[in-house]
């Protein structure tokens, strides 16, 4: 087994650990929660781009040690070198010198066989030595990452305005590393490459919410720059089916019809959103504060789902936002379940490796749903009935907003927010004019 082929069984591996036996069958929402979970254990960010390359082994040298160390890290191994160790006492590295040795010594000249196989092992012996060697050499040698020496801020221009200017400024000329980067936020798709002694990134939010900008070196994240866009009303937008490229907002003057938070054909008609493909729905709200925990919280709702087009598997995606993370539980209909997954912190659950059928239900039904976390223990009831609870390790800070997200048209009746407390700090039942939203700090 080559070396290429030692870094795809690894990744496979990871792959298996989240449920994803078929690598060719995963979306790309697939491969972006594994990258993000990896980073969250490891703290080294290895993109969707690289991840894929060096699952189907399209490279030609060998990844960097930190991403090697990273993936290793990640299956429970203390850095790659152990990976490799491991691999070869189960007989999964290479083997060229005993494969050949077991040859001679059944050609049948005994003798001549066990003295070339001292001599060749001799010789391995002295190569690799040598190798080591150099490698320490050359390792010891490299220069350090000096990743402290960075500077990283962020500032908006254009207050809580959407879309939101926000320029970077940043210092990365005492860093050593072969390539910088600037992502927005969680999604690696809006990462812009910098370059040493250039001082200044102006860059678009197209959403509004609480941003965690990265500054990275290689594919380490070595400084972080919060970005906070609140709406303090609800705000609406179409994405594609992926969630990828810029959104399209969706434009109303009333956001309550019939003591619902809602929207309707005319609303996506009048936007210009166009429903032949499949889109997804984004209904969100960020306030400027919300003085809430997001281990100690009760969100609930009252939901139902009205569809734009007919899909076999509808959703309905529940979203608490947070200033790390996200908490969140996707609902589908019953034979959708594989379907279905959630996040709680850092604690991520996949329909296809976990039974998540509890979450499932007919979404044309209202239902009221409820998210209760306490002391890291997050527990989703249905109707006033518990369904299901996991528990989590990390914190995600505070709360910063709350969402629906779906690839239908949603009818919101009633939202409310709790601290631990009981005490409410956000609640609207849609039965008069946004001006009647209750927030409190």
């Amino acid at each position: 087994m080559t070396e290429q082929e030692l870094v795809k069984r690894c990744l496979n591996a990871i792959c298996r650990k989240n449920g994803f036996d078929d690598p060719s069958a995963m979306t790309q929402r697939d491969f972006e929660l594994i990258s993000h979970e990896v980073e969250d254990s490891t703290g080294i960010l290895i993109s969707v781009s690289t991840f894929k390359r060096l699952l189907h082994g399209r490279f030609s040298r060998m990844p960097q040690i930190a991403t090697l160390n990273a993936i290793s890290t990640y299956l429970g191994f203390k850095n790659w070198q152990d990976y490799r160790n491991s691999a070869n006492k189960t007989g999964n590295s290479l083997k060229p010198a005993k494969e050949k040795n077991e040859k001679a010594l059944n050609k049948g000249n005994s003798g001549y066989a066990f003295s070339f196989n001292w001599k060749l092992i001799g010789a391995v012996a002295i190569s690799t030595a040598i190798v080591v060697f150099l490698s320490f050499v050359k390792i010891s040698s490299r220069p350090a990452p000096g990743y402290e020496k960075a500077q990283f801020a962020a500032k908006k221009t254009t207050d809580n305005s959407i879309p939101n200017t926000v320029i970077f400024n940043y210092n990365i000329d005492d860093v050593n590393a072969d390539s910088f980067f600037i992502q927005q936020s969680w999604d690696k798709r809006r990462r812009v490459k910098i370059s040493k002694h250039s001082y200044t990134l102006t860059d678009i939010y197209y959403e509004p919410g609480y941003h965690n900008a990265k500054l990275i070196a290689n594919d380490s994240v070595i400084k972080t720059a919060d970005v906070s866009i609140p709406t303090d009303k609800w705000f609406f937008c179409a994405k594609d089916k992926s969630l990828s490229g810029i959104p399209e907002y969706i434009k109303t003057g009333i956001i309550a019809k019939n003591g619902c938070l809602t929207l309707n054909k005319s609303d996506l008609a009048s936007s210009n959103i166009k429903t032949e493909d499949e889109k997804t729905f984004m209904y969100t709200y960020f306030p400027g504060k919300i003085e809430v925990s997001s281990d100690n919280f009760t969100f609930k709702a009252r939901v139902r789902m009205k569809e734009v087009r007919n899909n076999q598997c509808p959703y309905i995606m529940y979203e608490v936002f947070c200033q790390r993370r996200f908490m969140y539980f996707r609902s589908l209909p019953k034979g959708c379940a594989s379907e279905a997954y959630a996040q709680f912190g850092d604690k991520f659950l996949y329909g296809k490796e976990v039974d998540l059928s509890s979450l499932c239900y007919d979404l044309n039904q209202w239902i009221d749903i409820e998210l209760m976390v306490k002391n890291k223990v997050a527990a989703v009831n249905f109707n006033n009935k518990q369904i299901f609870s996991a528990m989590y390790n990390n914190s995600s800070g505070l709360v910063t907003g709350l969402g629906f997200i779906s690839n239908g048209l949603c009818e919101v009746d009633f939202v409310e927010l709790k601290g631990l407390d009981g005490k409410v700090v956000y609640e609207n039942d849609f039965n008069g004019s946004d001006s009647k939203t209750k927030t409190l700090n």
